[in-house]
């Protein structure tokens, strides 16, 4: 079994700083790309960054600039670094990994449970 758990949310004023946290746990054989995503009520999840296990990135337009994803391979996580939040960056946020769970099956998707950021005065 492969498990994300994420952590770190919770509700900052605007302005403020938030590091959003996911550690991968369980047997598996290896993690390629992670990244986050987020999703606003009555709209669909999207990507906000990802990094692959060299640790090149990618954000969405919407995250450039006040977000940084960074990862610790030994540690098997991934962070999201927030500054300057908005109300808008208000959002479940969820981590997800494409992971190999054994020597002889294809990598897939997995999704951690999301935590809640919450950007309001």
């Amino acid at each position: 079994q492969v498990h994300l758990v994420e952590s770190g949310g919770g509700l900052v004023q605007p302005g403020g700083s938030l590091r959003l946290s996911c550690a991968a746990s369980g047997m598996f054989v290896s993690i390629n790309n992670m990244g986050w995503y987020r999703q606003s009520p009555g709209k669909e999840r999207e990507l906000v960054a990802a990094i692959t296990n060299a640790g090149s990135t990618n954000y969405a337009d919407s995250a450039k600039g006040r977000f940084t994803i960074s990862r610790d391979n030994a540690k098997k996580s991934v962070y999201l670094q927030i500054n300057s939040l908005k109300p808008e960056d208000t959002a479940v946020y969820y981590c997800n990994a494409d992971i190999q769970p054994t020597m002889i099956s294809w990598s897939r998707q997995y999704w951690g449970q999301g935590t809640q950021v919450t950007v309001s005065s």
